[in-house]
């Protein structure tokens, strides 16, 4: 039953809204009250409840509070212990972080709005003036970590200042957003890094909670899938950190895991679910977050588990998800064995091909030997230099060519297959049916060329 909602949710994402669509041509207004950021009233309530009941989660954030831990995000961490259990001194701690020479925008962003009613007139009109001096300076910079930021600010001092936040709203939804994230999005282009997911989600519900724009709506299937693609981009081993377990993210660069990122996977994971939590795929990585064994518990990482997770929402066995992905419009492709930490993992991203296995990553050579990799029910075939395979899939499979010349057409031919003409990708990818169960002879060339 699972399977079969999964297929019939596909099916009907697959019918996109036009690439840069707006999402709205009215005035970007806020008109709710602090807190604003990211702690609204439900997930407030939420985390209060969580204090009350002292869960592990609260118990691991409380421990570290209590024990004035260093906290490596200091504005963060004691507005947010301000809010849940309302400590005023927590609360002055982190709005005298904020006015430091130190303080970074989001943070003063958040502490502005989660301890507004603990600044003085005089706090009130500093952290004001020198949130407009950061926006202002950091104007020309575009990325998704520096747009989230100015928009929080500008969400936080909406009815404070005149101008400003308007200005800035306006130009990350419809400028920014609308003129040239979401078109590329639907593009295919890889215009978001896996690294920047969290950034993203902390702008989305942002602007959503507090303008009812729900800036997905201009890049439906990226967003649909998006959740499926950043769980299957996973590496299937699990690497055990000090403090807690992580399940690390694919990076171009091969190297020792980062654990700051690791722990902003899980926590862009979270806030995924939380965005919408009814959504099938949501439920699958829903499935995929509640184990304990991964609860993050570093001074880093804690606040970002306990501002995010919600052990009360159901989830599904990611057991029931697939174990290939690459959308239509993709240019990324990911594949692995089995569900399990041991299975071999195949993706090709941001231009590189890596295979793990073994407990171990590889940078695949598109130029090595014509063998199909083999990943359970998928095989995925390296075609930049052959263009004849002898391939095998089971019932539910798939066949991959990869190395191809991008956005070409190709003839190909299968044993006791008409032949057909399909389209590479933006990223040389090409997704080729053929019958299950049995070994068959799969070919192909270039439209045009001669054999």
């Amino acid at each position: 039953m699972v399977v079969a909602l999964w297929c019939a949710a596909m099916a009907a994402a697959q019918t996109p809204a036009p690439a840069g669509t707006p999402v709205s041509s009215d005035p970007v207004v806020v008109s709710t009250v602090h807190p604003r950021l990211l702690l609204r009233p439900a997930r407030l309530r939420l985390l209060r409840r969580e204090r009350e009941r002292t869960s592990m989660r609260w118990q691991q954030f409380f421990t570290l509070m209590a024990g004035h831990a260093p906290m490596p995000e200091p504005g963060l961490a004691q507005a947010l212990y301000y809010q849940v259990a309302e400590d005023a001194d927590a609360g002055r701690a982190a709005i005298a972080w904020a006015l430091g020479a130190a303080a970074d925008l989001r943070q003063q962003a958040l502490v502005f709005d989660w301890c507004q009613d603990l600044l003085s007139e005089a706090q009130q009109r500093d952290l004001t003036a020198r949130m407009v001096k950061a926006m202002t300076q950091t104007a020309s910079d575009e990325s998704v970590p520096a747009v989230r930021s100015r928009v929080l600010a500008a969400v936080a001092l909406f009815d404070h200042v005149p101008d400003a936040p308007r200005r800035e709203l306006e130009r990350a939804v419809h400028g920014w957003w609308e003129g040239r994230v979401a078109p590329a999005l639907m593009a295919g282009r890889e215009i978001v890094p896996r690294d920047e997911a969290y950034d993203l989600y902390e702008l989305l519900h942002v602007i959503r909670d507090n303008t009812n724009l729900d800036l997905r709506e201009s890049a439906r299937a990226f967003f649909h899938d998006y959740p499926i693609t950043h769980l299957l981009s996973y590496y299937p081993a699990v690497f055990p950190a000090p403090e807690n377990d992580y399940y690390i993210g694919a990076e171009p660069r091969i190297g020792e895991p980062d654990l700051r990122l690791a722990a902003l996977s899980r926590a862009a994971d979270m806030a995924m679910v939380s965005f919408d939590t009814n959504a099938l795929e949501s439920q699958m990585l829903q499935g995929w977050l509640m184990h304990d064994r991964f609860l993050m518990r570093s001074t880093f990482a804690a606040p970002y588990e306990f501002l995010w997770a919600n052990p009360y929402q159901p989830g599904l066995s990611y057991y029931h998800a697939p174990l290939a992905w690459h959308s239509a419009g993709s240019s990324v492709l990911f594949a692995r064995s089995s569900w399990e930490d041991s299975a071999t993992w195949f993706g090709l991203f941001r231009g590189v091909m890596q295979i793990f296995e073994d407990g171990h990553v590889s940078t695949v050579d598109a130029a090595r030997a014509p063998g199909p990799v083999l990943l359970g029910p998928t095989a995925v075939c390296l075609a930049r230099t052959s263009r004849k395979f002898r391939v095998t899939v089971d019932p539910g499979g798939a066949v991959f060519l990869v190395g191809l010349n991008p956005g070409r057409t190709y003839e190909v031919e299968v044993d006791d297959e008409e032949m057909y003409e399909a389209d590479s990708d933006r990223a040389g990818i090409l997704a080729v049916e053929v019958p299950a169960g049995r070994e068959v002879g799969l070919r192909i060339r270039e439209h045009g060329l001669r054999p």
